[in-house]
C-alpha cells in the first residue's frame, strides 16, 4: 500500500539517535543515512518497500508535529513493543500509551504509543496472541 512515510524533523541528529535504536528493537535494519541533506530511512523486511524516513521538511519550512497523525510500526512479538516504548522513553520520548492489550481494537492488540522528541506521535503494535509458554523438557 505504501510506497513511504516520511516523518519531518528539526534536529536531525537528535532523531537519529532516537528512532536508530527503537527501530532495531522492532528488527527493522537501517538503508541509508545522508546526514548533508539531512535525512535517514530504514528498509522494510522483505522489502524494498515501504520504507520509513525521517528528514527535514524539503520545502526548508520549519517542522511542525500534526494532531491526530500518527505512523505505527508493526511488532512481531509483545516483548518487541515493551523493548521499543522503553527505548523510546530512553531516548528523549514521551509516553502517550503504556505497552498492553487494548482489547477495543482486537482482542489480541497489544499496543504502546509515544511520541518522539519532535512531538511526531509513534505507534507500535502486536496483533499476535500473547505465544505460549514452551513446555519444560
Amino acid at each position: 500500500m505504501f510506497s513511504h512515510i516520511f516523518v519531518g524533523v528539526k534536529d536531525f541528529e537528535r532523531a537519529l539517535a532516537f528512532y536508530t535504536p527503537v527501530l532495531a528493537a522492532l528488527d527493522i535494519a537501517p538503508r541509508f543515512c545522508d546526514r548533508s541533506r539531512p535525512w535517514a530511512g530504514w528498509q522494510s523486511t522483505p522489502g524494498p518497500r515501504p520504507l520509513f524516513l525521517i528528514g527535514t521538511p524539503w520545502d526548508g519550512q520549519p517542522h511542525a508535529a500534526g494532531n491526530g497523525q500518527m505512523v505505527a510500526f508493526l511488532a512481531q512479538r509483545r516483548d518487541q513493543v515493551d523493548r521499543a516504548h522503553a527505548l523510546a522513553l530512553t531516548h528523549g520520548g514521551q509516553c502517550e500509551g503504556p505497552p498492553g492489550l487494548r482489547p477495543h481494537y482486537h482482542p489480541d492488540y497489544y499496543g504502546a504509543y509515544f511520541r518522539d522528541p519532535e512531538g511526531n506521535k509513534i505507534g507500535v503494535a502486536c496483533h499476535a496472541p500473547e505465544a505460549a509458554p514452551l513446555a519444560p523438557r
